[in-house]
């Protein structure tokens, strides 16, 4: 059986370098815990396949349409350690269709007490606030070529209550089928 590091590349780099980003801008690792990863795949055969092998490492939360393509969440059966404490899940994100965007490892999501209290805390940050408004309210940190996010609740929590509200929007039958990036 392959090591996550097979299937992800060297995610151990990928959260230094988020931990070195997030040094570099005066914010510490303590900020709260760093709930998942996201890995954003190439193309739609790249997705399928790493659908099928991440299922070997953590349980599948949840699959459905987000931003208008398939998003899945594993909770790891074994959390990746990093500088932030174990991180329980991994986010595979099939691309979206004529979007250019970063392929493997792109983003960590951090849970905060307070959005509202980070940004007074550390004004001088550059956040990207635009996703403020949104369903669920984000602060966004880029780090070229990656991004660190925070959020108030973590994604297994926020999974299971879209769940429970029945908000979860099932991947189509015929997606697969259509001709995608």
């Amino acid at each position: 059986m392959p090591i996550l590091d097979d299937v992800l590349g060297d995610h151990r780099r990928f959260l230094h370098a988020l931990q070195q980003g997030l040094c570099s801008h005066g914010l510490p690792t303590t900020l709260g815990p760093m709930d998942h990863v996201c890995y954003r795949a190439a193309d739609q055969q790249e997705y399928l396949q790493l659908r099928t092998t991440l299922s070997r490492f953590g349980e599948c939360l949840v699959e459905g349409m987000i931003g208008n393509r398939p998003i899945i969440t594993f909770q790891l059966h074994q959390p990746l350690a990093s500088p932030f404490g174990p991180v329980p899940c991994i986010e595979l994100a099939a691309p979206k269709a004529g979007k250019p965007h970063w392929h493997g490892l792109e983003h960590g999501e951090i849970v905060v007490n307070s959005l509202d209290r980070l940004q007074q805390d550390y004004p001088e940050v550059p956040f990207n606030t635009s996703g403020l408004q949104g369903p669920t309210p984000e602060l966004t940190l880029s780090l070229p070529p990656y991004q660190v996010k925070f959020h108030q609740r973590s994604l297994a929590d926020t999974i299971a209550l879209e769940i429970a509200r029945g908000e979860v929007v099932p991947v189509p039958v015929d997606y697969w089928l259509k001709d995608r990036p």
